[in-house]
């Protein structure tokens, strides 16, 4: 079966004499709970309801109402979710600029970068689960579960009287983000997380529209600050951290040195990747998955989790309607253990390395990275090691000299 909006292969889901299971005869079919209307989750329902299972999302909010969040993403958003991507879209990026101690590198993109508007995502991945036959059910927040009688039995409750209700699935899908209640009751340990700062903000006069400008200031920050256009006049300016209020000191002293007066703050938890965490537990008769956040699918060079957390529904719609793990989720794990050795190797960088770093980009450099996502680590990371030699050695070093690596944060900031 093809799915229509996202052009990707998936398999017709079967009962157990071989009927395809249809919106006619989807009375046969053993319920799909997910708990969360994030992205992940959203687009999880989507797939399994044009499958042919029976779907319901259980959402905490009495509406889909989040504040706003401005997050850039690669090209591959498109190409997974097709037309529906576009309501979510408000720039195009197709150039980067990088700047350390004075030094700076200018990378263009073949493939533009999409900067999109998180609440508008949500609202078209809803619309299109209910459109393919999911339910969506507002004011119901997770509680607990349990199994019982061959399925899981979820117990809820409504914010807005304070009555609890019980549910019984056959298969559960935890998409409640990086503090995953789901996770948490069904027996996952918790995750580490970092914060996300970022200030709305009006953008420097003459800086380009299509450029997103990155600073590495490892004094502030392990991670990096950046500036994205999301229209004409404005932009969004913030950083990952690793502690909430030193992080938001280090934003605004950003926003002071580069001129920037904040017009509104947006934040987040984000969950920080050290290892794979299995999607799947078994309790009793039921089945326990988690997606997008909840299951740690980010990228830890970048802490972006929109395409990777789309990517792991993908592979775990497909492993319930296969019955097994398929190689979607394989691949997507061997994809964040390569961004995890890369974020070791950088992790720990002086200013001074930063700066060699840049210095290292050549023409054949950027032409690597121009041609390149961030979701394809593999490619990029072989052809810059073939063109710059001096890379590995830079990589090496810093696997070497640093003393944490990347679980040593994780620890550290869930302290």
């Amino acid at each position: 079966m093809i799915c229509k909006e996202c052009d990707m292969q998936i398999p017709t889901d079967r009962s157990a004499n071989g009927m395809i299971l249809t919106g006619r005869n989807r009375s046969l079919d053993p319920e799909i709970g997910i708990v969360g209307g994030s992205a992940a989750g959203l687009f999880a329902a989507h797939l399994l309801s044009r499958a042919g299972r029976r779907v319901r999302v259980f959402e905490g909010s009495p509406k889909f109402n989040g504040k706003p969040r401005t997050l850039i993403v690669t090209c591959r958003m498109r190409e997974i979710l097709g037309r529906m991507a576009e309501s979510a879209v408000v720039n195009e990026i197709r150039h980067f600029e990088l700047f350390t101690d004075g030094r700076a590198a200018k990378v263009a993109l073949r493939r533009p970068d999409l900067v999109i508007e998180r609440t508008r995502l949500i609202h078209t991945l809803a619309a299109a689960a209910e459109q393919s036959g999911a339910q969506i059910v507002h004011d119901r927040r997770f509680v607990s579960l349990q199994a019982k009688h061959g399925a899981i039995a979820v117990q809820l409750r409504r914010s807005s009287d304070g009555a609890d209700e019980e549910v019984e699935v056959s298969t559960l899908i935890g998409a409640d983000g990086a503090v995953s209640r789901v996770a948490r009751t069904a027996g996952w340990p918790a995750l580490p997380t970092v914060p996300l700062v970022q200030a709305i903000v009006r953008l420097p006069k003459g800086m380009p529209t299509d450029t997103c400008r990155v600073w590495f200031i490892p004094a502030d920050t392990p991670y990096f600050y950046w500036l994205i256009p999301d229209s004409p006049t404005r932009g969004v300016a913030g950083l990952i951290g690793e502690s909430g209020p030193d992080t938001f000191k280090a934003l605004e002293g950003f926003l002071e040195r580069q001129h920037l007066d904040p017009l509104e703050y947006q934040a987040a938890r984000i969950p920080v990747y050290a290892k794979w965490t299995p999607v799947l537990r078994r309790l009793g008769g039921g089945e326990v998955y988690l997606v997008g956040d909840a299951a740690g699918h980010v990228k830890v060079t970048t802490v972006g989790g929109i395409v990777t957390g789309l990517r792991g529904a993908f592979g775990v719609a497909e492993a319930i309607l296969a019955g097994r793990t398929t190689s979607k989720l394989r691949t997507l794990r061997r994809e964040l253990d390569l961004h995890l050795l890369i974020r070791r190797a950088i992790h720990h960088s002086t200013q001074a390395r930063y700066s060699r770093l840049v210095d290292l980009f050549n023409a054949r450099t950027r032409e690597d990275l121009e041609g390149h996502t961030r979701d394809e680590p593999g490619g990029v990371l072989w052809r810059l090691c073939l063109h710059q030699p001096r890379l590995v050695l830079f990589g090496l070093r810093g696997l070497i000299s640093g003393k944490q690596c990347v679980h040593d944060v994780a620890e550290r900031v869930a302290m």
